[in-house]
């Protein structure tokens, strides 16, 4: 079950440590031995998933936790649609699952390499104008405490742990396995087409009320944007040609904008107009396909990002400062500002909680300098009233964030209660929950 000490990094490369042993647990009698463990070694312990995350929370010096082997079964209900799986199981794996027994998740963010329980954690979602992040889905779940106790929460046991754990970036127990709510398997229309920026947040309040899923990307230096709408139909009868997936998803969204950004990273000068050749080189499409297909994207080319949850009607407003931020930038910006939208949610450290929300996340390519633009952006984004993303990069600390979120203190409480000697903690969670 443990290894030798092993050096680690996230997906982007932005995050990376040494721990000083790895467990890598089959079952969760032995997840419970490993956090035994570090507690008799006196050492942290962190569970680590897929590192799709940009921010230290998966760091340690101490033991990691590696869940990738942890089998605790599969049980389908197709009558009730419910699910229960492994928390280390992956997105992609987990849809391939559902879609055998003709289910679904109701909703999807673009990536799908996340482990379930990473995705959960960070409160990650996808664009639905009256849908919440995936942790909205969570009926059971089952998480091993820092004091090595297994317990299985929902909203009829252990109800606090259950608001707590749904999002808790890992800081009140280990998530082992959990029971999510499906929909029978649908087939989503997505249509893409370029737009003016101000039509689209002319537009706003009805485009989103007439969709499923909305979603837009401002392309900086100009004034347009890529708009995408995905609304479930009954057939399959439009699929993406092969060649038109490969062409549009894979060479010019991967390997030719890998390319650009690369241009532009060693010209800066030439980024405006790239910038303005790509706003005008994406093209409208309509298609059909399975839903997780459509929802999600590959993502080859890579980048840090930070991510803000504002109120809904505070976008124009933010994305107005933001593109002067741009402009006012010392350095330039490679990629596009992406939008989404979710509802309102009961869960205490979700972005979502007690509102709707527009999300606005803005990217950098690796290896350009990004801290003045996110700092800059998010100055903007506190002022009005913004929650940043848990597994996006922020500069927030505890002090701040707990006006934010009106059930910071219950949250912290149960942590308190949950790992009363800090054995998940890192230095990401002493800064974002007190040391």
């Amino acid at each position: 079950m443990a290894g030798t000490p092993a050096a680690w990094s996230n997906w982007a490369g932005n995050q990376r440590s040494i721990a000083a042993l790895v467990a890598r647990p089959r079952t969760v009698d032995e997840v419970v031995e490993a956090v035994r463990a570090a507690a008799d070694a006196g050492q942290p312990i962190r569970a680590v998933g897929s590192g799709h995350s940009f921010t230290g929370a998966a760091l340690t010096d101490g033991h990691r936790l590696d869940l990738a082997d942890l089998d605790t079964g599969v049980t389908v209900d197709t009558a009730r649609r419910l699910v229960t799986v492994p928390a280390g199981m992956t997105l992609r794996a987990l849809n391939d699952l559902l879609a055998v027994h003709r289910l679904a998740l109701p909703n999807l963010g673009d990536i799908d390499a996340q482990t379930v329980a990473g995705a959960l954690s960070t409160g990650t979602h996808g664009t639905g104008a009256r849908l919440g992040c995936l942790s909205t889905f969570v009926t059971g779940l089952t998480l091993v405490t820092g004091t090595g106790e297994v317990l299985r929460c929902s909203a009829d046991e252990h109800r606090d742990v259950f608001a707590a754990a749904r999002v808790g970036l890992g800081a009140v127990g280990v998530l082992v396995e959990v029971t999510l709510r499906c929909v029978d398997a649908f087939v989503l229309r997505a249509h893409e087409r370029p737009a003016a920026l101000s039509t689209v947040l002319a537009d706003l309040p009805s485009l989103a009320g007439e969709h499923d899923h909305v979603e837009f990307y401002w392309f900086p230096y100009t004034a347009r944007v890529q708009v995408k709408t995905n609304d479930r139909v009954p057939a399959d009868d439009r699929p993406l040609p092969r060649w038109r997936g490969w062409l549009d998803d894979e060479f010019l969204a991967n390997t030719v904008f890998a390319g650009a950004c690369r241009v532009g990273r060693a010209v800066p000068a030439l980024v405006p107009g790239i910038s303005a050749v790509a706003a005008r080189a994406l093209t409208e499409r309509v298609y059909t396909g399975r839903s997780d297909r459509v929802f999600c994207t590959p993502r080859r080319v890579r980048f840090v990002e930070m991510e803000y949850a504002l109120p809904r009607a505070t976008l124009p407003a933010a994305l107005d400062e933001l593109r002067r931020i741009v402009d006012r930038l010392p350095f330039k910006v490679l990629f596009p500002v992406e939008v989404r939208f979710t509802a309102a949610d009961d869960i205490w450290l979700s972005h979502g909680y007690g509102r709707d929300s527009a999300y606005l996340a803005i990217h950098q390519y690796v290896g350009m300098p990004f801290e003045p633009y996110f700092r800059a952006f998010e100055e903007v984004a506190a002022e009005l009233g913004g929650r940043p993303h848990w597994g996006k990069l922020h500069y927030r600390d505890a002090a701040s964030l707990a006006p934010a979120y009106p059930k910071f203190r219950d949250f912290l409480a149960v942590r308190d209660r949950l790992d009363p000697d800090r054995r998940f903690s890192n230095p990401y969670l002493e800064r974002v929950f007190g040391p």
